[in-house]
């Protein structure tokens, strides 16, 4: 689906009974929670009378310093105005998930879209699509996933050494339209420097029985003089997927499969001055696409009204199957897909007087993924497209530091084929902005400007739309307190309208709508104001977010007629304001055991007082973590609240409870080098779990039970 705020569609073959949850299904989990807690403090007693400690205990505790890439200026989480989650080291391998929105689905103020097994895409604050921006070390991941929910995400969790997201629209830097957040994915793909000993790696293995998965990735470095390089691979394969208990179209669900592999090879030549780099990678994916629904073949419009069927009577005829193959023999649709991108990044430190360094980005992809019904290719989508970025960070000024950049992109688009709802596009899009900081003792202050151009040609058409618009944020942190810190920040962005919901008109049956693009869409222009504390030294630490969102000329997908499960969506505009809170606590009980809390909320709705789609529910989650020696176990309880806040010809979605248990052996080898085994059990309980914001919620409810076993040796 080209817009994600679209109505939400429910194909009849994926209509399933929902049951309402009732308090008695809390029983089973609290039960699990006890015995995991019995069991880990069994573990760590165990422990403790045959290994003696190796550290006292300190009376306070202080969260490590985590350099943000995004920032722009390298300033570590404590520094940043704005709300920041980063995943690196032990996290990282534990959230780490098939997919991108799996990873990262459990941080705060961020859910996934979920589309089966195969594409999952990050939901930060109630906004998704192109709202929502995913970055390769500070490059625009240039795939087809914006453009749809049953589009994957190009980018591989298992081989990212830091993920980092930043919520709200206070990023300019990357574009002012992503007003929903940035989601930067680090990597080792393009070498910074060439390891002490000549060489280094990681090799990981992993396999599970959720859906009977296995998965291998491996990474080397190797260099001498100047030279670094860094070759890496991974593969997945999948089967389909389990889902919970009392599901009533079955124990899996169909078309859930998924495989994928993907791989780069980097070289640098790295000085004392900076370091320059190329690199190579190649991605390949198949996976199931769950809920596509055959029976709209043949729909068609007239006016603002849906026509399925031929003009004489109202079945399928020959106008709703003018193609030879047999879809109810041929099972469910297929995705394969194919990316190649060629990468460039520099950095020059010091060049000369005024500037501590210039850094360049750019890549050229070439994207394509075919759909495959009945062992035939019913449609084609296809990506060219090219980007480049330049950053100039200078030296302090008055007091100030800071960078101005340049950014250009150019994306040709095109589909063909049963499901080609949008024509063949070219956008083009420059953008210029400037950062700025400064410290006053206890006070930080920091500063972005933003403008931005943009041209989307239509092929087919030959229309041409062109906008543009300025952007500003202004945000500050007080620490009033050693350990504490106060922020807040108010930004104004404009988000330009994508290529898809300008020329959309055709039928998509992966969401089961029917779209209309609006040539005559203006930008949108978000007025956000977030106000932040958190204690980040101490035996307990902790972050609050309230966060207010206005945005006029919101474009989303206004359902305008609808037939047996089919909607018809015509973009169109109007103000909506989001409304959230999100925020985490911890606290260490002693040098072994630490506690924690998690949990978000958005309400949302337009002007007329209508639901915004798929809206993602509130949550809260409990979290108790024990460490002994060499062991770490982690036990996490999540309750995800009913969403009853629904849309025109939307459904309420049950809330639920999952309960995830973590456990991990961490060792060094006699050369010094550390390895680590992880056993993961997710979703014990075996609930059955439905996600609000996934257009096929009903058809591709979550996995159920699932153990999966890892291990993973760096050299």
């Amino acid at each position: 689906m080209m817009g994600f705020q679209a109505q939400q569609a429910q194909p009849l073959m994926a209509r399933a009974p929902i049951l309402k949850p009732q308090a008695r299904d809390l029983r089973p989990v609290a039960a699990a929670v006890i015995g995991l807690l019995l069991s880990s403090a069994a573990l760590a007693q165990n422990a403790e009378n045959s290994t003696p400690a190796t550290a006292a205990t300190t009376a306070t505790t202080t969260l490590p310093e985590v350099t943000v890439s995004a920032s722009g200026t390298n300033r570590t989480v404590d520094d940043m105005t704005t709300p920041v989650s980063v995943l690196q080291g032990d996290a990282l391998v534990q959230k780490r998930g098939a997919s991108l929105g799996e990873t990262l689905a459990n941080e705060p103020g961020i859910q996934a879209t979920h589309f089966g097994a195969g594409a999952s895409r990050p939901v930060i604050r109630g906004m998704d699509g192109a709202r929502v921006k995913v970055l390769n070390d500070g490059a625009v991941i240039q795939d087809a996933s914006t453009i749809s929910p049953d589009h994957a995400v190009v980018s591989e969790p298992m081989l990212a050494t830091q993920i980092e997201v930043l919520r709200g629209p206070s990023a300019l830097i990357y574009g002012a339209g992503a007003i929903g957040g940035v989601v930067n994915v680090l990597d080792n793909k393009i070498p910074t420097k060439v390891p002490e000993k000549g060489y280094e790696g990681q090799v990981e293995v992993r396999a599970g029985t959720g859906a009977n998965d296995a998965a291998t990735a491996l990474s080397l470095t190797a260099g001498s003089g100047p030279f670094a390089l860094h070759v890496e691979g991974m593969a997945r394969n999948a089967d389909d997927y389990r889902v919970g208990s009392g599901w009533g179209l079955g124990n899996k669900v169909d078309g859930s499969r998924a495989r994928n592999a993907g791989g780069s090879v980097g070289l640098s030549w790295i000085g004392d001055s900076g370091y320059v780099g190329l690199a190579y990678t190649r991605t390949q994916a198949r996976y199931g696409l769950p809920g596509h629904n055959h029976s709209f073949e043949g729909c068609h419009t007239h006016g603002l009204q849906l026509h399925c069927g031929g003009h004489d009577d109202h079945d399928h005829g020959e106008e709703g199957h003018d193609h030879d193959h047999d879809h109810e023999e041929e099972g469910v649709p297929v995705v394969d897909m194919h990316s190649e991108r060629y990468d460039l990044r520099s950095e020059w430190r010091q060049p000369f007087a005024g500037v501590s360094a210039i850094r360049l980005r750019g890549g050229v992809t070439r994207y394509h993924h075919d759909e495959i019904e009945g062992g035939e290719i019913s449609t084609s989508f296809k990506n060219r497209a090219h980007d480049m970025r330049v950053d100039v960070l200078h030296e302090p000024i008055a007091g100030w530091t800071g960078l101005v950049g340049f950014e250009a992109a150019q994306r040709r688009f095109s589909a063909t084929g049963e499901e080609a709802y949008v024509q063949p596009t070219r956008t083009q899009s420059q953008g210029v902005y400037l950062l700025e900081e400064r410290r006053f003792g206890d006070f930080g202050v920091e500063a972005a400007l933003r403008h931005d151009w943009q041209s989307v040609y239509a092929n087919d058409d030959g229309l041409v739309r062109k906008h543009k618009g300025n952007s500003v944020s202004l945000g500050g942190s007080w620490r009033f307190m050693p350990g504490y810190r106060l922020s807040a920040h108010v930004t104004s962005a404009s988000r330009l309208p994508t290529a898809e919901e300008l020329y959309a008109r055709g039928l998509h049956m992966a969401t089961s709508t029917y779209e209309l693009g609006n040539p005559d869409l203006r930008k949108e222009r978000s007025g956000n104001i977030d106000i932040g504390i958190a204690r980040t030294a101490g035996d307990t630490t902790y972050s609050v977010n309230v966060y207010r969102n206005r945005v006029n000329n919101y474009i989303y997908g206004r359902t305008v007629d609808e037939h047996e499960g089919l909607q018809l969506l015509q973009y169109a505009q109007q103000t909506a304001t989001f409304t959230g809170l999100e925020g985490q606590i911890q606290h260490r009980i002693d040098a072994n055991w630490t506690v924690g809390a998690t949990g978000d909320l958005v309400h949302a709705k337009l002007e007329d007082g209508s639901k915004i789609p798929r809206l993602a529910p509130a949550r809260v989650g409990l979290r108790v973590a024990g460490k002994w020696a060499n062991w770490r176990s982690e036990a996490q309880w999540q309750l995800v609240k009913r969403q009853n806040k629904v849309a025109d010809y939307e459904t309420e979605t049950p809330g639920y409870g999952m309960l995830n248990w973590r456990v991990s052996y961490h060792q060094t080898s006699s050369d010094g080098t550390p390895w680590q085994i992880y056993l993961k059990l997710d979703n014990l309980t075996n609930k059955l779990a439905y996600v609000h914001t996934s257009f096929i919620k009903n058809a591709a409810p979550l996995q159920g039970r699932a153990v999966s076993l890892g291990f993973i040796k760096q050299f």
